[in-house]
């Protein structure tokens, strides 16, 4: 999972050139945003400082977790699966193992900045501050992560779940979990009432940042989404005005809409497909559409017979063959592996 993390995709721009794909076609596909904000300009020394990086977080959060009182091959391996955003623990129970408000909190830390691009953790140990501050799918990924925390945390407290410590902990933790498609759990969410349910759901969509090791939809096109619904509304209001989409104050070239609306239409697609076909194959349509959902984000965990605390062991061979092809789909951003089969592709 730690090698998967920071993705085969940048692996390959350094030493997997056999490939007979360019470095920057794969970069591109896995981060998506509308500028390619490179550290060096040859890709193979970008690879090789995001590695560095990613090795520096993967240490520190080892460190942080033997002081929190878990064993070093525990503290390793979940080091290794939170900064891979994949979720996979020692423990059957996953976090909600410890009992540990400090392990808790260490881990979501360390989810969160998983989730971010690491170009802004370059930046960042770079001293270049303004550029984090300034970078709108930050902003728009912590104001999503703090809302809906905030939100699922007061319900639970009024609802009589626990101290309002425990309530937003947890609370905290599940919402960091789903957006950065970790798939981490310190509690049974589907005991917690349909509302939530139903919010956790919609959050299997999301996904990290762009250039983050997080899988899903990712954030960045959430945003571009909402930003160009908005102004279809102001060019129906003004019909000759030229109103440009604008992200970290620069035009977003409307073929990269185009594409962002394109991949919305197909993953929804693919989603449907893939809820109709797991059906069949003879799950109830909650655990059906969770299993869909969170084979194409790589969260992990779902609803229904794939919720928190069950797993995929009762599905069908064939169900297991088709969703682990989602899980390759959905982290490859569709397109990419598409492609790929294409007999257009190998023709050129």
């Amino acid at each position: 999972q730690w090698l998967g993390g920071m993705g085969m995709i940048v692996l390959s721009l350094a030493i997997l050139p056999i490939l007979g794909i360019g470095g920057m076609q794969l970069f591109v596909a896995e981060v998506p945003g509308p500028t390619k904000d490179k550290l060096h300009p040859r890709v193979r020394e970008t690879a090789v400082r995001l590695w560095g990086i990613y090795a520096i977080f993967t240490l520190l959060e080892t460190l942080l977790l033997l002081l929190g009182g878990m064993t070093f091959f525990d503290a390793i391996c979940h080091s290794f699966t939170t900064m891979a955003t994949g979720g996979f623990s020692t423990k059957q129970a996953s976090i909600a193992y410890y009992q540990s408000p400090f392990i808790h909190y260490v881990i979501i830390v360390f989810m969160f900045i998983a989730g971010v691009n690491f170009t802004l953790h370059y930046h960042l140990l770079h001293g270049k501050f303004q550029n984090v501050k300034k970078n709108e799918e930050f902003k728009f990924y912590s104001f999503v992560i703090i809302f809906w925390a905030v939100v699922i945390a007061a319900i639970l407290f009024f609802s009589g779940y626990g101290s309002a410590e425990a309530s937003f902990r947890d609370s905290l933790f599940q919402v960091v979990s789903m957006i950065t498609t970790t798939g981490f759990v310190t509690a049974d969410y589907e005991q917690w009432g349909t509302f939530l349910l139903l919010i956790f759901f919609i959050l299997l969509f999301s996904g990290g940042s762009a250039g983050s090791t997080g899988g899903g939809i990712k954030i960045v096109r959430h945003l571009l989404l909402f930003k160009n619904s908005f102004l279809e509304l102001r060019r129906l209001i003004h019909p000759r005005a030229v109103i440009p989409v604008r992200y970290n104050n620069h035009s977003v070239p409307l073929e990269i809409i185009s594409n962002i609306l394109a991949f919305f239409l197909f993953y929804i697609f693919i989603f449907i497909v893939g809820s109709l076909v797991m059906s069949i194959l003879g799950l109830d349509f909650m655990s059906a559409m969770g299993s869909v959902a969170t084979s194409l984000g790589n969260v992990g965990p779902a609803l229904g017979s794939v919720g928190p605390t069950d797993n995929f062991s009762h599905i069908p061979m064939l169900g297991k063959w088709f969703l682990s092809f989602l899980m390759l789909l959905g982290r490859l951003e569709l397109f990419t592996i598409l492609v790929i089969f294409s007999p257009a592709f190998w023709k050129t």
